[in-house]
């Protein structure tokens, strides 16, 4: 029964990374209706910058951290201003290369930049600290990331339903003529969406890079991320965070109790069988359009 329960607890550390991930690609794609696999990357850039204001510039690491997470947003704005709004009468699928394009570049740049080798970033927080309670054992860094992944849920749910901006990103997503036409700003929207999306898979990465540093650690958790964002509905915020700690767990139980070698592939079977039985995810509604 310990081992159960210490697997469930793992499963739950382990989903709070996905459910940052999961929250980024879902924000944006309540605006734009289009899956970005550039985030993993863009949360990259923004951790390797984050260890270079540490290492190479000395800065505290507050100092580091809060100009990491300011040039994310910038990051965010500018791809979208820059390259998206620049396409000529772009599909989903258009879109959707041009962020695996994105993507390619990002991961290509820090590996051109900072190389392929395992990087040490200093942090206050050890990822071999660890807090136990009764029998279970749980890292104190992963304490952090779900308290992180928790509240920024609860910040966006509040953000998205009360705030004018909320709104306006949500009509934007609904029906982006009839915005413009109650005067929504709808490019400066999507420019912001980008920019929002990115400063919260940036977290992700930050709070990822103590225990692995290196030009792919943001493949997996973004995949895993797409995964559960799917699983709860891509236009969810809860359902995001949610299919993350249910994939983290059916992760971990998998991988205790059938083949550690095939965990990761859960996850697509996930995918797979979701997107059978309920395109639009657990908790999202399906909406059908009639021209």
């Amino acid at each position: 029964m310990v081992e159960f329960v210490q697997m469930v607890v793992n499963g739950i550390a382990v989903g709070s990374s996905y459910a940052l991930m999961g929250l980024s690609m879902v924000i944006i794609y309540k605006t734009s209706e289009v899956p970005n696999f550039a985030q993993g990357e863009m949360a990259l850039v923004v951790t390797y910058l984050n260890y270079m204001l540490l290492t190479q510039y000395g800065l505290p690491l507050y100092g580091a951290l809060a100009g990491a997470l300011v040039f994310s947003v910038v990051l965010g704005c500018l791809l979208e201003f820059v390259v998206l709004r620049r396409t000529k009468e772009p599909s989903v699928l258009g879109m959707i290369i041009i962020t695996i394009g994105i993507e390619m570049i990002l991961m290509g740049m820090v590996s051109w930049k900072f190389g392929a080798e395992q990087k040490t970033i200093p942090f206050p927080i050890s990822p071999y600290d660890s807090m136990i309670i009764g029998d279970i054992f749980i890292s104190t860094l992963e304490v952090l990331t779900l308290v992180v992944a928790v509240v920024l849920m609860v910040v966006l749910f509040f953000f998205f339903r009360y705030s004018k901006l909320g709104m306006a990103m949500k009509a934007t997503q609904q029906n982006p003529v009839a915005a413009r036409i109650m005067g929504i700003r709808t490019n400066r929207i999507l420019m912001m969406t980008w920019g929002i999306s990115s400063l919260v898979g940036a977290l992700a990465g930050v709070l990822l890079s103590p225990v692995i540093m290196q030009p792919y650690m943001m493949w997996d958790p973004m995949l895993k991320g797409f995964a559960a964002a799917v699983l709860g509905g891509m236009t969810s915020l809860p359902g995001a965070v949610f299919g993350a700690y249910a994939l983290g767990i059916i992760e971990n139980l998998f991988g205790g109790y059938v083949s550690i070698e095939f965990k990761s592939v859960v996850a697509f079977v996930i995918i797979v069988i979701v997107l059978c039985v309920r395109p639009s995810g657990l908790f999202a509604r399906h909406y059908v359009k009639k021209v």
